[in-house]
């Protein structure tokens, strides 16, 4: 069903999850997974400290067949900035499947600050899965 895989990390317990859920897929339907992450900032510090948990995910990733892609998000759209990158990058990777942690916001907080999720949801064609924080 699913050939390509894509996941969005962030350093996050919740992109943890998604990452294992995304090898699960992966692993099951013998798929390319990719694992992705946009920087926001424009400095070599910046995109090297992206590049590292790039390949902290990659080196703990349980499949064979695994990619990664650094985005470069425009910082002056905040989330939506993250959001577009991730989504562009997707899109130009053609994956069948986008996995993504959600934060769980509620209320307020989600108001003010959204969500990467939701508005991915709106931005890719690809069949997403959400993976909320799962307690301990």
């Amino acid at each position: 069903m699913y050939k390509k895989v894509m996941v969005a990390v962030d350093g996050s317990e919740t992109a943890n999850q998604a990452l294992a859920e995304a090898e699960n897929i992966a692993n099951t339907y013998d798929a390319i997974l990719c694992i992705a992450h946009a920087v926001q900032g424009d400095t070599e510090a910046d995109k090297q400290a992206g590049t590292d948990m790039l390949e902290k995910a990659k080196s703990s990733a349980g499949t064979k067949k695994i990619e990664t892609r650094l985005v470069q998000a425009n910082i002056e759209y905040g989330l939506n900035g993250i959001a577009e990158a991730i989504a562009d990058a997707a899109a130009d990777w053609e994956a069948d499947l986008l996995v993504v942690g959600t934060a769980n916001r509620r209320g307020l907080e989600r108001f003010f600050v959204g969500s990467v999720a939701e508005q991915l949801v709106a931005k890719v064609s690809a069949s997403i899965l959400l993976v909320r924080p799962q307690s301990t």
